[in-house]
């Protein structure tokens, strides 16, 4: 029997072992990766117009320093990072649906003009319009860890593996390829369109979520499972 897994780290695991759950779906949780605090300083919060969020992880390891940036709108990449975005206080402003870069853009278009960026020590540059500025605080950090040996031994009955972000694909990759596992008997999930390509090629299937969400990404995975998974391409566009 294929088997559907998930390698992001926790907490974020629980929330996708959750969705899966309501959805009658079987996932095992099988974490590459430790998220953890980075320390970071408070900017001049006065000049600030808006805040980008690209991860629930912000809110998970900003730490006390946050409660000081609550009274900024919070533009989100995707819904889950809305969510805790939410739970800490923060208004949300905008949710995106493909990438933080959108999400910048529009901000600028609606106004701000020195936008705030809390971001893992690993993100992707964002670019914005002449006159806009853009200050970037690392938050957190994730430290890899080696593929599991439970997950190694699944390989032979055939895997779907869950893939949330181009960091994950990479990593994944790289252990792969360390240990020997046969990437044909591979199949991946991914949750936006630039996360496929940082696996590389040889798998058996690539496929990507038609929204950037877990229950999009869930379905698919499913989907793979009882479609012999074929090698498919999901829509263009882009997440965190």
């Amino acid at each position: 029997m294929t088997a559907i897994v998930a390698i992001r780290p926790p907490p974020g695991d629980a929330a996708t072992l959750k969705r899966a759950g309501e959805a009658g779906i079987a996932l095992l949780s099988m974490p590459m990766f430790r998220v953890e605090p980075a320390g970071w300083t408070m900017p001049y919060i006065a000049r600030l117009d808006a805040l980008l969020l690209g991860s629930a992880n912000i809110m998970r390891h900003g730490g006390a320093k946050l409660s000081a940036l609550t009274a900024l709108p919070a533009w989100c990449v995707g819904e889950t990072t809305a969510e805790a975005a939410r739970a800490a206080g923060f208004t949300v402003a905008h949710v995106g649906a493909g990438g933080l870069q959108p999400v910048a853009e529009r901000a600028v278009a609606m106004g701000a003009r020195n936008l705030l960026r809390l971001s893992g020590e690993a993100h992707v540059p964002l670019s914005l319009a002449e006159g806009a500025r853009l200050d970037t605080r690392v938050v957190y950090r994730v430290a890899a860890l080696p593929l599991p040996g439970a997950l190694a031994a699944l390989a032979d009955e055939g895997l779907v593996v869950l893939l949330h972000s181009a960091e994950a694909a990479r990593h994944f990759s790289a252990e792969v390829e360390r240990v020997g596992l046969p990437r044909g008997r591979i199949a991946l999930a991914c949750l936006a369109p630039r996360i496929a390509p940082a696996a590389g090629a040889g798998w058996r299937a690539v496929a990507v979520a038609e929204t950037v969400d877990d229950a999009a990404l869930l379905a698919l995975a499913a989907e793979m499972c009882k479609g012999g998974m074929e090698r498919r391409q999901g829509p263009e566009g882009t997440p965190a």
